[in-house]
């Protein structure tokens, strides 16, 4: 398994990515429960899955990845 340590609570440093990928979005360092309570309120993300498969942070990823092709052509 990646060291991925940095970016995570303690509690996953034992668990698989398909463990972690279900745990809530508060194991991922710098999302408190409170932030995680929001995410879920207003875009119904609960899960380190959800939130990376969440469309909107899709076409964001999407904006900024087109935004550094453009500079370079």
């Amino acid at each position: 398994m990646a060291d991925i340590s940095k970016f995570f609570d303690k509690k996953t440093e034992t668990l698989e990515f398909s463990e972690i990928a279900e745990m809530p979005v508060s194991v991922i360092s710098g999302i408190s429960e409170a932030d995680g309570e929001a995410l879920a309120k207003a875009l119904g993300i609960k899960t380190v899955r959800d939130l990376a498969e969440n469309k909107y942070f899709a076409v964001a990823e999407a904006v900024v990845a087109l935004a550094k092709a453009e500079k370079k052509a």
